[in-house]
């Protein structure tokens, strides 16, 4: 073993701040991360074994014992409740013969759940051995498990590819785009690859900067920064290195088009990688991708070496003296958090994903402590159409204060559930006639950092001035529990997927969720709904982060849009009821150390 981690260590030249590939590499070689990899680690990285571990124990997907020659990994987000994974989860222990949670006793197969891995559009789905599985039933459980104990190659389970790219050689996935994007929309307007860049390369820095800035573009992750501002900041920053990272860490239960546009369109995203890094003067670009999307690894590194040949990416870019660029991908290892790019930036140094106080911001002080550009998929793909059709033309477009379009994930009761770009205005309304989507109780807009709106909300805008969000659109039928289904689920999902630095992410969301429980149980009262709200707004201003400032809006935003299904929950008038039952709480102590209970 030792030699083998030796190995590994020196495939990325020793380098400590290479810790999340090198962890990646020992967990894919030993399908865990062994304590004798932990000492060598600590060793030839001159690094303490508490740094190597509390970055190891940060991530999903790295455990410190074996996952099964087999490993599974169920989605358990909203919409795979919807669509039946509790079902899957069931034949799946049923064919293993293991719980959720632990490795069959003969070590063939794991199974475990995981709060999103980008494939709501399909669920229920799995990822096995980082293979994804989609659309997954009972029939298809039981040919699976007969698989593994046939010893098959998970690749040779896929069976039929899906549509557009997936089909390549290189991914050769079942995994289905349903990218429903019409032609001649902004991202989806034909042109010839490297041709914004050569228009790029014939103008100034300074004079891409302003075009940007002039076309209005936005963020397209969900806090809507400027997206030239941010160019400039980082310009004016005057650091003797910069960098340019494309965040493709969507994590987002509900979110899933950048896994297709990294499908469909990669080329143009390294393009507009490589103006946003001629427009910074960087010379070195990542793109961090999330750790459920590694199936797409190999085919993105053809990609980009078809671009160094092209000359599209590499030293003296299209003729252009000066201009060195290249990219290299940065694999995630699980953690929802490492979406907020100073957690994602302090994941790439090979760290917890926990974020940084700010200032500085990243674009005076990011990677290596270097001004730092984060830009997601959608943004940096947007710049291509800008540069070759101008900023005035891209302003013409969506609403006043939200120019061009949005590229939405749509998912839940509808029966077109995909990926649509669509011009910043359409109202909800418009969007639901456009997925079929009717008996329409709520929609979850911007996935559960968002807000839930219901009927009365469904005639406004999805936009900056009044929907904002980074593309989740989860539909939710009027069949539904709201509160059990979906407010329930997204608070074990913050939970989950909380850093702890913050007491208030870390403990009242706990709180929040265990006295939304004693609602549901039958216990709760009309100042417990009160309480629950006013509890909520804290998380808003005593967290550093986005994740800890939304983590309480799916209650939050479910008692300001359904209060009647709180207050149903109400059985009294009274203002406090325990949930402390006296006689069970003796009787379950008693059972644990084996007495008769003895109540009077």
């Amino acid at each position: 073993m030792k030699d083998k981690v030796q190995n590994i260590i020196r495939n990325y030249h020793d380098d400590r701040t290479r810790l999340m590939d090198i962890l990646l590499d020992i967990q894919a070689e030993f399908k865990c991360i062994p304590a004798e990899a932990i000492e060598v680690l600590a060793g030839q990285l001159n690094m303490s074994k508490v740094d190597v571990e509390q970055t190891l124990s940060f991530y999903h997907f790295f455990t410190y014992e074996p996952t099964g020659e087999y490993t599974v990994y169920l989605n358990d987000s909203v919409v795979a409740k919807m669509m039946g994974s509790d079902e899957i989860a069931r034949a799946f222990e049923d064919e293993a013969g293991t719980k959720f949670g632990s490795v069959s006793e003969d070590g063939l197969v794991g199974l475990f759940e995981t709060s999103d891995i980008g494939m709501n559009d399909q669920e229920p789905a799995a990822l096995i051995n980082g293979v994804p599985f989609t659309n997954l039933t009972i029939s298809k459980v039981k040919e699976l498990v007969a698989g593994f104990k046939a010893g098959k190659d998970v690749n040779d389970m896929v069976g039929q590819t899906g549509d557009g790219r997936n089909s390549d050689d290189l991914i050769k996935s079942m995994v289905n785009s349903n990218c429903r994007m019409q032609k001649g929309s902004v991202l989806c307007l034909e042109y010839e690859v490297g041709s914004a860049l050569k228009r790029a390369v014939n103008i100034t820095r300074e004079a891409v900067i302003e075009t940007v800035k002039s076309s209005n573009l936005r963020g397209r992750g969900g806090a809507g920064f400027p997206a030239g501002l941010k160019w400039e900041f980082c310009r004016k920053s005057n650091g003797d290195v910069s960098y340019l990272v494309c965040n493709a860490d969507e994590g987002e239960p509900g979110t899933f088009k950048d896994r297709v546009l990294l499908t469909e369109m990669p080329e143009q995203l390294f393009e507009g990688m490589a103006i946003a890094a001629y427009a910074i003067d960087a010379k070195e670009g990542f793109l961090y991708l999330r750790a459920e999307y590694n199936y797409l690894k190999a085919y993105l590194e053809d990609v980009l070496q078809k671009m160094r040949d092209d000359n599209l990416l590499g030293d003296k870019i299209l003729g252009s003296e000066g201009f060195n660029f290249d990219i290299r991908i940065q694999m995630g290892g699980g953690a929802y958090v490492c979406g907020e790019e100073s957690a994602l930036i302090e994941s790439m140094e090979g760290k917890r994903g926990e974020p940084r106080n700010r200032p500085p911001f990243p674009v005076q002080a990011g990677y290596h402590n270097k001004p730092t550009v984060v830009n997601n998929v959608e943004t940096l793909s947007t710049v291509v159409k800008i540069i070759l059709h101008g900023a005035d033309w891209f302003r013409a477009i969506g609403t006043e204060e939200s120019a061009g379009t949005k590229v939405l994930s749509v998912s839940g009761d509808c029966r077109k559930p995909g990926v649509y770009e669509v011009e910043y205005g359409m109202t909800v309304n418009e969007m639901l006639e456009m997925v079929d989507a009717d008996s329409v109780q709520a929609v979850q807009v911007a996935g559960p950092s968002g807000v839930c709106i219901g009927p009365d909300k469904f005639d406004q805008k999805i936009s900056f001035e009044q929907l904002p969000t980074g593309g989740a659109m989860i539909v939710i039928g009027k069949d539904r529990d709201l509160l059990k289904e979906v407010a329930l689920n997204y608070m074990d999902f913050f939970i989950d997927e909380s850093c702890s630095s913050c007491a208030p992410c870390r403990s009242l969301t706990v709180i929040l969720k265990n006295k939304l429980l004693k609602l549901m149980n039958g216990f709760g009262t009309m100042n417990d709904i009160d309480e629950l709200y006013d509890w909520s707004k804290y998380m808003k201003q005593a967290n550093r982060c986005g994740l800890g400032q939304t983590a309480a809006n799916p209650i939050m935003t479910t008692i300001d849009n359904f209060r009647p299904l709180y207050e149903a929950l109400v059985k009294t008038d009274d203002e406090f009821v325990s949930e402390f039952d006296m006689d069970k709480a003796v009787e379950a102590s008693c059972k644990y150390v084996d007495r008769v209970p003895n109540v009077h």
